[in-house]
């Protein structure tokens, strides 16, 4: 259940018997083969998976992070830290003021951290919210995954690479991954480093895997809308 497909009216009724709300926030960045938006593309089909069993909202998802390191590839647009601060509480709040009490973030992007961080000072002037934040990638429950199957999970590889995510057939072997000369780094001298964009490994996993991964962040997803 998105905001787009509901009514004023509806969401009124709603809060009359609950106060939870998942919004998605990602990033628009290169992922080498894969969506522009993989970002935002896993955490939204994570939240409307959730809200099909829960029936909790899914609001209209921030489709733009902070990812500075990659503007050298065409097509990724970032904001500053302050920016992405600033639009999160301000959504925070508005949702806040009509009654939403428990909010979840579903992130889908490393370079968004500041903002969970800035969410820990928007708290105390919102006292009677509760805030819950996932990163999926970073879950206990994606590293058992890869574990069992032998992978390493990073940036625009097996990872990220979902049906719906991949635009282009990617590469059959595995990339080496490439050496970091510096964990700071301007957007070019990323790009000559990371090349295609992805940081190493298998660019693909089965779709048994894939459709393990998911869930187990589903999983997760489920019991922190339990707020307990």
């Amino acid at each position: 259940m998105r905001l787009e497909d509901l009514t004023w009216m509806d969401v009124e009724r709603y809060l009359e018997g609950d106060d939870r709300l998942m919004l998605v926030i990602g990033s628009t960045e290169q992922h080498a083969t894969l969506s522009l938006l993989t970002d935002v593309k896993i955490p939204l089909a994570l939240a409307d998976a959730a809200s099909q069993q829960t029936g909790v909202p899914v609001a209209p998802p921030l489709n733009f992070g902070v990812s500075p390191y990659f503007l050298a590839y065409p097509g990724t647009l970032s904001l500053r830290v302050n920016t992405l601060n600033a639009v999160v509480e301000d959504v925070v709040r508005s949702a806040a003021g009509q009654g939403f009490r428990r909010i979840l973030v579903l992130n889908g992007h490393g370079g968004n951290a500041p903002a969970r961080h800035h969410l820990g000072q928007v708290i105390n002037d919102l006292p009677r919210v509760q805030f819950n934040w996932y990163d999926w990638w970073t879950s206990h429950s994606i590293e058992a995954v890869a574990a069992k199957h032998n992978l390493k999970p990073t940036h625009a590889n097996w990872l990220e690479a979902f049906p719906f995510t991949i635009i282009e057939d990617p590469p059959e072997e595995p990339k080496v991954p490439p050496q970091v000369p510096s964990a700071i780094m301007d957007a070019n001298t990323a790009r000559e480093v990371y090349g295609d964009g992805s940081f190493g490994g298998p660019y693909k996993a089965s779709d048994a895997i894939m459709h393990e991964l998911f869930a187990a962040a589903l999983e997760d997803i489920l019991l922190m809308l339990k707020f307990e």
